[in-house]
């Protein structure tokens, strides 16, 4: 895959490239990006993460692209409606509320509209961000009688698509937690999980995280029935659904100061008794 920082950088042109207007729709001013010129133009604007779509015709009459919340889980969906009769009943039934899809949906009507029309590319891009971070946990799924905070350290790997709002990416994490005199036990952990960001601006971000599958490599030391001392290693893999918190802070242009409370609660594991503390601090950039 190309390098996400030249991608970044494709990206950013893009939108300068494009062409930025003020336009008065129903009584309210919005500076608009176009995104398709066609016989249908794609136009949006954004405000704290939240998109909004207009569609202009040939005759210069511009419609908003609705999607209304009616309830929690239930949306309208307008848009697509709309869509449909401008498209001469094309069919929408399909079609998600997002600027890839839109884009697409009309991209594909204006190279059938106009044999004349450039088609402009769609493509998906994925980005990468590469951390590192280090914190304290009392590992809360283990047994730990004494409430043993220890050092952990760790790495990982985040996956994002990089033109869209990024308020879902998934992750590959590797984390080490070191053993201490009152707490005999270590582990080296591999896991993958996934984010979505709650508030996601452009100068922070806090989301919620899960943990979907990990895989332990443990180590142990205790004394047996006479006293002896006796070192035990066990490999285990586990769909947990561990769930925590975090927050991103940007910092410079492409990096960003991380904080997270990793292990909160668990869905498939036990809490031993303690209440969690798993809180790392740590660094990130994009690739």
């Amino acid at each position: 895959m190309k390098n996400i920082l030249l991608s970044m950088l494709l990206f950013l042109t893009f939108q300068f490239n494009h062409s930025q207007e003020n336009y008065t729709i129903n009584g309210e001013t919005l500076e608009l990006k176009t995104e398709v010129d066609g016989t249908l133009d794609l136009l949006w604007t954004s405000d704290d993460g939240n998109y909004r779509y207009f569609v202009k015709s040939e005759n210069g009459t511009i419609t908003e692209l609705k999607n209304t919340k009616e309830s929690k889980r239930n949306f309208l969906e307008e848009y697509k409606t709309t869509l449909s009769n401008l498209t001469n009943g094309t069919a929408t039934d399909k079609l998600k509320f997002t600027l890839y899809d839109l884009k697409a949906f009309i991209n594909t009507y204006n190279m059938s509209a106009d044999s004349t029309y450039t088609s402009v590319a769609t493509s998906r891009k994925v980005g990468f961000r590469l951390g590192v971070f280090g914190g304290l946990t009392n590992s809360p799924f283990v047994n730990n009688p004494e409430n043993s905070k220890v050092l952990l350290i760790g790495g990982e790997l985040e996956i994002f698509e990089a033109n869209s709002s990024q308020r879902h990416s998934g992750f590959i994490q590797g984390r080490h937690t070191f053993d201490d005199e009152d707490f005999n036990y270590s582990t080296n952990e591999a896991a993958l999980g996934y984010r979505y960001r709650i508030i996601n601006k452009p100068t922070f971000s806090i989301y919620g995280q899960v943990k979907l599958a990990t895989v332990n490599i443990a180590s142990s030391s205790f004394q047996d029935a006479s006293g002896k001392q006796e070192n035990q290693s066990e490999t285990s893999f586990d769909i947990p659904f561990i769930f925590g918190i975090g927050s991103d802070i940007k910092v410079g242009s492409s990096g960003y100061i991380t904080i997270t409370y990793g292990e909160l609660f668990a869905i498939f594991l036990d809490n031993q008794g303690n209440f969690s503390t798993d809180i790392a601090v740590g660094y990130k950039f994009n690739l």
